[in-house]
């Protein structure tokens, strides 16, 4: 049955990212590493289990694309998840991506630890999150982006929404800010 926009007001209608101000494009310039949460960032925060057992995930090809654009450009990705899972070390070794933290507590933590690892400051960090987790290290972060459809908590921190919602192009949103902000 097609989709109507009584059933789904975005049907048919355009995608707009939103518009990035001018504060927001000059944190982007500076950013030097993106850091991604998974659940609700990279996947659209639903987990499957398959009938014995095993975790599947579902990851957008767009995002893929903006994370090898983001490495062509000289920006490095990493990952920090309160959650392990194979499916996410098998996508980060996909997409390159060296620096995974899984299993973390505290995000905020992990991310002061991997900034210190890789010599960088704060003002050189990008991390998109969807959920009350993902606070600690947004709050420490120069740019910090919500998903379209995160929690009010992390809205409230962010600097920056997407558009998309989690696992479906949100994270390529962020890598086209981050590399239009080098072109500006």
């Amino acid at each position: 049955m097609p989709r109507t926009p009584a059933m789904d007001p975005t049907a048919g209608a355009p995608h707009h990212e939103p518009a990035a101000g001018a504060d927001v494009l000059a944190r982007a310039r500076r950013v030097r590493l993106l850091v991604l949460d998974v659940d609700g960032v990279l996947t659209d925060g639903r987990l499957y289990f398959s009938n014995r057992g095993e975790e599947l995930k579902v990851f957008h090809v767009r995002d893929g694309s903006g994370v090898v654009a983001l490495h062509r450009a000289g920006i490095d990705v990493a990952i920090i998840s309160g959650r392990d899972s194979e499916a996410v070390l098998r996508r980060a070794a996909e997409l390159r991506i060296r620096h995974v933290r899984q299993g973390v507590a505290d995000k905020g933590e992990a991310l002061a630890a991997l900034l210190a690892e890789l010599k960088l400051t704060a003002d050189q960090v990008a991390c998109v999150g969807d959920d009350l987790p993902d606070v600690p290290m947004l709050e420490r972060a120069a740019l910090a982006v919500a998903v379209a459809d995160a929690h009010a908590s992390v809205r409230g921190v962010a600097h920056w929404t997407t558009a998309a919602k989690g696992g479906r192009g949100a994270v390529r949103e962020v890598c086209d800010l981050l590399l239009a902000a080098r072109d500006s």
